[in-house]
């Protein structure tokens, strides 16, 4: 059985997950389909206040904090994914748009794993 993980290591893991979220985000945002699917754009500005919620790591006050606008935010986080899962058969094809929502995916349900393991130490 793994030890338990402390906040600060959370965050840490939290934070990598981001760094995904971000290049999906970077990615759509800057997809010639963005210009012309207000859902798409949509969900490019539900990545974002994600992570502008979150903000930096080594700007947080505190892992607390962190993890409290993390648990804030995750909803709308996943809705956002979700909403792309179902319109990116619509959207494109393309290999870049499946694995987009693919690295997407895997990001957003780790970061609500580590969101879930932290409530459980709490």
């Amino acid at each position: 059985m793994t030890p338990p993980r402390d906040n600060s290591t959370i965050i840490r893991a939290i934070d990598q997950q981001v760094a995904h979220v971000w290049m999906v985000r970077t990615f759509l945002k800057h997809a010639d389909e963005s210009e012309d699917d207000e859902e798409l754009r949509e969900i490019v500005r539900d990545l974002y206040d994600f992570i502008l919620a979150v903000g930096p790591l080594d700007e947080a006050e505190s892992p607390e904090a962190y993890l409290k606008m993390a648990k804030k935010k995750i909803g709308k986080l996943k809705r956002a994914t979700t909403l792309y899962e179902e319109i990116q058969p619509e959207v494109s094809g393309h290999t870049n748009f499946v694995m987009a929502a693919r690295s997407l995916r895997l990001a957003v349900d780790q970061i609500e794993s580590l969101i879930t393991e932290s409530k459980r130490q709490a």
